[in-house]
């Protein structure tokens, strides 16, 4: 029983949270914090231009002693953004997030961006999964399923 992304979007919702790659870091941050998120998509003439996320933020304004109110996210942001489609699966979403050492896919279809999943996203539908498959188990142990 493989989840597809679609599947979670489908209960999670499409929503996309993004900025033009001109927007000032504190305002990014600002917007992370009011939307409860770790992460933005920057597009810029309806396209991905890149992901901001935390780890940019610590990573390339506090530990570099940059002004959050002096830089444009298109400064910090990581441009080689990696993605996954709505059919491929939750595995595959996995993979890629150990492989690469990230935390927030963006999901695209038809080359625009549907929706994001974080790790808890994933975590959250991995471990559904496996409390299933034990109910299923215990169900067959004690002749109840």
């Amino acid at each position: 029983m493989t989840t597809t992304i679609r599947q979670i979007l489908d209960e999670k919702g499409y929503h996309i949270h993004s900025v033009p790659p001109d927007t000032i870091v504190y305002d990014a941050i600002k917007l992370m914090g009011e939307a409860g998120i770790g992460a933005l998509l920057v597009m810029e003439d309806g396209r991905l231009a890149g992901i901001f996320s935390e780890r940019d933020y610590t990573r390339k304004i506090v530990l570099m002693n940059r002004s959050s109110k002096d830089t444009r996210v298109s400064e910090i942001m990581t441009s080689k953004v990696l993605y996954m489609t709505a059919d491929q699966t939750v595995d595959d979403c996995m993979a890629v997030m150990s492989k690469h050492h990230i935390r927030h896919l963006p999901v695209v279809e038809n080359g625009k961006p549907i929706g994001m999943l974080s790790v808890m996203d994933v975590m959250r539908n991995v471990l559904m999964e496996k409390e299933f498959i034990i109910s299923q188990l215990e169900n067959y142990i004690s002749g109840t399923g």
